[in-house]
């Protein structure tokens, strides 16, 4: 039997089964461009990536079924969102045809002999990963990289170019599970170089019961990183530091701390704008919050590990446009500002709303916020929730999402949470409708006022909705 080995040069046929995520449909067009023939099936193919893969001349099969698979031999991919009952992982099972992961086969097809820097933590790893790419690529290193997010310098969230024009390879790597057959963490199939982890807290509830596991995780990955890479670990992290007393590749610690290897020095945030000093090097970034001046100093520690002179990473933040989704401004209409943000932790949400405070001023700021991910639409941070809302004056909680399919006692109470921060003496209210909060809203809002909404989904169209109805008025 011919092999089906990713990095084979006998089969040349691969299928991928839910190809529409954005990495797996970067990697779908890359494998295309490497002489494999490519299919691929998703339940909802949908724009821009339904386009981008048909402009690259791959078929997409419109819904799951077991006649979407190449009859003859090929490579699958199985998407991570995919499980057992889906027709096309049944019959992956019942032919016994060879599959993989998409970790697995970045690890085995891209990600070999080359620099692999992986972005990690459960907070800022879209904006680190993504400003540490294009300081690679304003440098003109060329990498390659996969980020969960759209870096707005560069329009898109995954690139594979070929290895001998680029030996950088920047990954944002998710502790999530990689597969339903395969429930190590996504990451460590990414044989790291350099691991940055800027934060350690406790998510993915669905996945893992408790810190420790999550911690666990990370060690196995530090496990990975050879003695001549580098470990860019948060100095000011109680979590991070112990693991890096275990760790056995080299180790600096990026902080505000006096311990900090890369201490982080005069630190501003004003006019939008937020900025700091490591290695004797002033540095700017068109974003606000302590968190960011986190991120940007991780980036710029790993940029200058790979020998990036200071004044180009310098001149590559100044023009760092930020990422699509994360503290994004949607519209100013009628002075009233409208911002979209990923944000979903009780820790994120309290970062943003902090840094959206020092920016905006004394300015009435409404934070909505949709209890989505396996995580906040649990019970774990109802006592958390409260106090991440503190620097907003108005917050409106929407509809727990897929609430049914937890146990009463299992999943977060948003009227619990509502009269939680009405006790902290916060306008706040609970409403499952989103044209309901449309509405008012329309009632509410000031010229002056600022509105983020926080979802790591789309919140029914909610920020694109609100747009349209403010920009209608004009």
């Amino acid at each position: 039997m011919k092999s089906n080995h990713p990095g084979s040069t006998h089969s040349k046929a691969i299928h991928f089964i839910g190809i529409c995520g954005t990495a797996m449909g970067a990697v779908a067009a890359a494998m295309k461009q490497h002489g494999w023939h490519v299919t691929g099936s998703d339940e909802k193919p949908y724009p821009p990536l339904s386009d981008f893969l048909a402009a690259q001349g791959i078929p997409i099969s419109l819904g799951y079924s077991s006649e979407n698979l190449p009859k003859d031999e090929a490579l699958i991919v199985i998407g991570n969102a995919l499980s057992r009952g889906n027709p096309e992982v049944e019959e992956v099972l019942n032919r016994k045809l060879l599959y993989t992961s998409l970790p697995e086969l970045l690890r085995t097809h891209f990600l070999q002999g080359r620099h692999n820097l992986v972005v990690t933590g459960t907070h800022g790893k879209t904006t680190t990963s993504s400003m540490l790419t294009w300081i690679f690529e304003y440098a003109q290193k060329k990498p390659s990289y996969l980020i969960g997010g759209i870096p707005k310098n560069l329009g898109q969230g995954a690139c594979f170019r070929d290895p001998d024009e680029s030996r950088h390879v920047i990954l944002e790597g998710d502790e999530y599970d990689t597969a339903f057959f395969d429930k190590r963490s996504k990451f460590v199939h990414y044989l790291p170089e350099l691991v940055i982890i800027n934060n350690i807290e406790f998510d993915h509830a669905d996945i893992f019961s408790n810190l420790e596991e999550i911690k666990r995780s990370f060690h196995r990955l530090l496990q990975l990183v050879p003695s001549e890479g580098m470990i860019l670990l948060n100095g000011d992290d109680v979590h991070c530091y112990q693991l890096g007393q275990r760790a056995p590749a080299p180790i600096v610690e990026v902080g505000f701390s006096e311990n900090a290897g890369n201490r982080i020095l005069h630190p501003f945030q004003k006019e939008g704008r937020s900025g700091f000093e490591l290695f004797d090097t002033s540095f700017e970034i068109a974003m606000m919050g302590e968190h960011n001046i986190r991120n940007a100093a991780m980036a710029v520690s790993a940029a200058h590990f790979y020998n990036i002179p200071l004044p180009t990473i310098q001149q590559a933040l100044l023009s760092f446009e930020g990422v699509k989704r994360r503290q994004e401004i949607l519209t100013t209409s009628h002075g009233i500002t409208i911002i979209d943000d990923f944000g979903h932790h009780p820790t994120a949400i309290r970062e943003t709303l902090a840094g959206l405070r020092t920016r905006y001023g004394k300015a009435q700021l409404w934070a909505l916020f949709e209890p989505r991910s396996n995580t906040s639409r649990r019970a774990f941070f109802q006592e958390m929730l409260p106090h991440a809302f503190g620097d907003a004056d108005g917050i409106m909680i929407g509809a727990v999402a897929r609430a049914s399919l937890l146990e009463e006692q299992e999943r977060l109470n948003p009227t619990t949470l509502v009269n939680q921060l009405v006790a902290m003496g916060k306008e706040a209210f609970y409403e499952p409708s989103v044209d309901k909060i449309i509405l008012k809203l329309e009632r509410e809002l000031q010229p002056g006022d600022v509105v983020v909404i926080f979802s790591n989904g789309s919140f029914e169209g909610l920020g694109g909705r609100l747009t349209m109805r403010l920009q209608e008025k004009e």
